[in-house]
Parts: C-alpha cells; sequence; structure tokens
C-alpha cells in the first residue's frame, strides 16, 4: 500500500528541487523524504483553558506518528473561547470561527500535499470546523479531544463555567452579595479542560466518538493526567493504520453514523448547538440529513442523563463510572445505535465496544431505558406561523411542555440584559431576542448570559425567550433558538410586537403567534429591510454568504 500517494508529490519528484531543499531545512532525511507526512492541526492558543494544552497533545500525536514509521507535522489554526467572548460583540466571531478553521485546515492540507491529517481540539467550533476540513479534503483522519475541565468548588458545591453566569444573575437579583460572587468567578474553572457539563463541546466530542471518528474514551478522557497523553499518541499511531488500511472519512462519516450521534446526543441531553454542526457535517459529506431527521431520531430516543445544566452531574462524572464507550455500549445493548459502522479503529463500533466494561454498577447518572428522566429528547424541531422554516428548543421536561404568553420583545441580547438587570422581566413573559441570527447578528451569537441570568433571578420556571440568534450548551429553561427565517431576512419573528400573545408547544412541536394570516401578511408588508450592522471584514463576508440555521448556518451552498 502506498501510503505517501499525496507527499510523494514534493518528496519524491525530482522536478521539485526547492520542495525537498526547504524540507531537508526543517530537518528531514531522504528516508523521511520515503515516509507518509501527516499534518497536525492544534487549534492550541494561550488565551482560553479550553485549548491552553492543546499545543502539548500536539506533541504527543507527533511522538506516535513519528514511532510508527511516518512523520508528523504540526500547524496551528484559530480558536474563539465562546466562555470568554458570550455576551459581548466578541461572540459574533464565534459560529463564523468554525468555517475560518475548517478552511485554514483544509489550505493547510491540500497546499502542503499532507498524506493524512489529525486534529487536536477543545472548544466548541473547533470539531465541528475541523471535521468539516477532514471531509473535504477526504485523506485518512482522526480527531483528538483536549478532554474537560475537572469541576471547581465552592462551599461544597461542584462549579464550573456556568456557575459563574449564572452567580452573575443571583447578584443581580440580590440572592448573592458581591464578595460570594467573586468567590464563584475564582472557583468555577481550576485549569485546562473544556466546560465541565453537557455543554457544545463535550456534547460534539461524544457524539464524535459516537460518530466513530475518534478513539475510545476520548470524549471522556480529563484534560489533565495521564490517560490524555496516551490517547493523543495513540491517535498517532491509529492514523498511521488508517493510511495503512486507506480508510477515509467518507468511509467512516455515513447516514447511520450521524443517526449514532445525534441518538447519544438525545441520550445525553446534549447541546442545541449539535443540530447547526451535524447539519453542517452532515451536507459537507454529501449526506441527505436534515433536521427532520434530528426530529425523527428525538421524537423516538428518551432523555437518560442527569447532566449539567439540567441536570446536577458533569462529565468527569461520566468518567468515573465508566465513560462514553460504556455509554455506548448499554444503547448498543438496547439496540439504540447502529453496531456495524466503521470507526478510526479499523474496527465497526460493536467490536470496539465488545470488550469495554458495562456502567458501574448503582451509578445515578444515565437512567434507564425503562425509567428515563424524560421519554424522548429535550431537542424539539418546532415549526409553526413564527418559525415556519423550523426552530430548535431545548426542553429537558423540567421546565414543562408547552408555554404560552405575552410577548416582551428586544432588538438585541444587549437590551435583554439591560432588561433583566432593571427588572423589566416579569412571570409570564415570552422574551423575544431577533436580529441575532446568523446575518443580522451577524454570527449567530449565543444567549447564554441573559438565560443565566434569569436562572439566576429564578425565573426559569416563569418565562419562555424565543430568538433567532441560538444558545450555549449551558442554557436551560423552556428556550427557542435558531428561529428561522430570522428577523434580517423578514422571518415573521421580524414583525412581533409588545403583548402579541404566542405558545409553544412540545409536545405538538409548534410554536405559534396568535394572529391571523392576514394580520401576519399585512404586518410584513410593512416591514423593511435593515442595513447589515456590518459592511467590511470576516462577519460582513459571513453574513452575505451565510445559508440559515435549518441548513446548518454553511457558507459554501
Amino acid at each position: 500500500m502506498e501510503l505517501n500517494k499525496f507527499s510523494k508529490r514534493v518528496t519524491q519528484d525530482s522536478s521539485q528541487p526547492a520542495a525537498q531543499a526547504m524540507l531537508h531545512a526543517i530537518g528531514l532525511t531522504k528516508e523521511d523524504f520515503k515516509k507518509p507526512l501527516i499534518g497536525v492541526a492544534s487549534t492550541g492558543y494561550e488565551g482560553n483553558p479550553c485549548n491552553m494544552h492543546l499545543n502539548e497533545l500536539a506533541k504527543n500525536v507527533k511522538t506516535g506518528i513519528n514511532n510508527h514509521n511516518g512523520v508528523g507535522l504540526i500547524f496551528n489554526s484559530i480558536g474563539v473561547s465562546d466562555g470568554i467572548s458570550m455576551g459581548t460583540p466578541g461572540m459574533r466571531f464565534s459560529l463564523p470561527s468554525r468555517d475560518v478553521i475548517a478552511d485554514s485546515m483544509e489550505t493547510v492540507v491540500e497546499a502542503m500535499s499532507y498524506d493524512g491529517f489529525v486534529t487536536v481540539v477543545g472548544c466548541d467550533k473547533n470539531m465541528p470546523g475541523a471535521l468539516m476540513a477532514m471531509l473535504r479534503v477526504n485523506r485518512p483522519s482522526i480527531l483528538v479531544y483536549g478532554g474537560t475541565i475537572e469541576s471547581g468548588s465552592y462551599k461544597g458545591n461542584k462549579l464550573d463555567v456556568v456557575s459563574a453566569f449564572e452567580a452573575w444573575g443571583q447578584k443581580v437579583a440580590g440572592k448573592i452579595d458581591k464578595d460570594e460572587y467573586q468567590c464563584v468567578i475564582e472557583k468555577a474553572c481550576p485549569g485546562a479542560g473544556a466546560c465541565g457539563g453537557m455543554y457544545t463541546a463535550n456534547t460534539m466530542a461524544s457524539a464524535i466518538e459516537a460518530l466513530g471518528f475518534s478513539l475510545p474514551y476520548n470524549s471522556s478522557n480529563p484534560a489533565v493526567g495521564k490517560s490524555k497523553e496516551l490517547e493523543a499518541y495513540s491517535a498517532g499511531k491509529a492514523v498511521i493504520n488508517l493510511l495503512e488500511q486507506n480508510i477515509k472519512p467518507s468511509d467512516i462519516i455515513t447516514k447511520k453514523s450521524l443517526e449514532n450521534a445525534i441518538t447519544l446526543v438525545t441520550i445525553l441531553g446534549g447541546s442545541t448547538n449539535a443540530v447547526l454542526h451535524f447539519l453542517a457535517i452532515a451536507k459537507t459529506a454529501n449526506i441527505p440529513f436534515t433536521i427532520d431527521d434530528i426530529k425523527n431520531i428525538s421524537n423516538k430516543t428518551p432523555f437518560l442523563a442527569d447532566l449539567k445544566p439540567s441536570g446536577k452531574y458533569l462529565m468527569e462524572d461520566i468518567h468515573y463510572i465508566g465513560g462514553i464507550p460504556a455509554v455506548l455500549k448499554y444503547l448498543l445493548n438496547e439496540g439504540l445505535i447502529h453496531g456495524d459502522c466503521l470507526t478510526v479503529t479499523g474496527n465497526t463500533l460493536a467490536e470496539n465496544l465488545r470488550n469495554i466494561p458495562d456502567l458501574a454498577p448503582n451509578q445515578q447518572i444515565i437512567k434507564t431505558i425503562k425509567n428515563p428522566i424524560k421519554p424522548t429528547g429535550h431537542i424539539r424541531i418546532l415549526r409553526g406561523n413564527l418559525a415556519p422554516e423550523g426552530a430548535v428548543a431545548k426542553i429537558t421536561g423540567k421546565e414543562g411542555l408547552k408555554f404560552t404568553g405575552p410577548a416582551k420583545v428586544f432588538n438585541s441580547e444587549y437590551e435583554t440584559n439591560e432588561a433583566i438587570r432593571n427588572g423589566l422581566v416579569e412571570k409570564g413573559d415570552v422574551i423575544v431576542i431577533r436580529y441575532e441570527g446568523p446575518k443580522g447578528g451577524p454570527g449567530m451569537p449565543e444567549m447564554l448570559k441573559p438565560t443565566a441570568a434569569i436562572m439566576g433571578a429564578e425565573l426559569g420556571n416563569d418565562v419562555a425567550l424565543i430568538t433567532d440568534g441560538r444558545f450555549s450548551g449551558g442554557t436551560h429553561g423552556f428556550v427557542v433558538g435558531h428561529i428561522t427565517p430570522e428577523a434580517q431576512i423578514g422571518g415573521p419573528i421580524a414583525i412581533i410586537k409588545n403583548k402579541d400573545i404566542i405558545t409553544i408547544d412540545a409536545q405538538k412541536n409548534t410554536i405559534d403567534l396568535h394572529l391571523n394570516k392576514n394580520e401576519i401578511k399585512n404586518r410584513l408588508n410593512q416591514w423593511q429591510t435593515p442595513e447589515l450592522k456590518v459592511n467590511k471584514g470576516t462577519l460582513y463576508k459571513y453574513a452575505k454568504n451565510v445559508s440559515t440555521a435549518s441548513l446548518g448556518c454553511v457558507t459554501d451552498l
């Protein structure tokens, strides 16, 4: 088997002396020129705990490659910290960073003629961006997740990053004083690793493991410790095996493996961002997979995991009861996932799980199929006269299944935060945040700050929130996002007025404005398209090219 079929363009072609001279300059030998060149793409950078350790893990990957007759070559892509940018104008760059990551990784691998590809990723958009790049180049590839952070602690309670957001809401509501607030901030995040609950990073890492695109235990191994270092080394070895067997991303990512991924997201109560990302991944893979496929999976799959944000446990607790492989084994035994899907080990998912220990006896985190938290999934795909092309709700059942109330309308997240701070949001309100979609935001920012403030103010059971923006994986409460069409392009959310009555029904999967068709039509006829909020740069290019949320917010339709 020829392992260097791409790199030989530069290493073996006698008409490429300059390329070979430059490769000698970085320390490669004539013997190395016969080996496959493997790109190791790290999203490591110092500014974020999710990513601060990734460059070191990339070195472990490189060692694994080099010790198994390959040549590992590390390069870097960008990252945006959702937790740090949340609630600021910087959050508008978060979702667009997914496409920048995909574009930059694809560019390097194609331009440098690498034979294979390992990505070392940490934060939310790193993972789908990396996966989209690997699908585009379609060369033997594997994803390494940097792992989850340890929990913080204050007064005997476990903390994570969402604890800090909710503490702000508690302080604003007078529930805690400024000293307690400061203690929570200082103790919430003790070191390296991605946010600890079943938020977007852990959701995507778990789903990608179910997809077959990372090694077993990749998603649940903690960020700090020997197990993650050894796993990174093993990924270097594994990519050589993929080259030898000529197993490519298109061999692994199929309709059935996508179904496995979304099934696990549903079981775990994962982030609604998984909807956006897996629609984009499926589009990149040229696999027909829509929000209706996600709806069908959620309608028949129970919600089992007592994990934050709606529950009490963290990803580190999953690690202690057997990790994501033990969860997948349980689902396989119950007939909820496909075992015959190929994975990056070169074996099927069922073969990977055959000798995995079962979930720890008497564990309390993963409920049984017979005794679920909710018999159907928490992700609800809603349609109605307010979202004719779809919306995504995250309803665990704890919030109730239906909400009707008068609209309280805001044209930005910032207006909403100010209103909550000033006590202007009242019990029974349906908060409407609009002009925050992929074009209108632009960048479809997450609404964690207002939702966390609502929870902190103890209004979580008494108000609903709808938006054409999106939500952090850390969001909980009666919330609906991804409303499509968005306000910026004249979706019905643009014509809601204060005190209009809205009903959200998570059993019928509907979201409706209590107005007749003629009134909606008249208001839409009077509505005028506002100018984009930007007129140059990355966000302008994104706003001009991005698709709707119901199509995954891709930029290359």
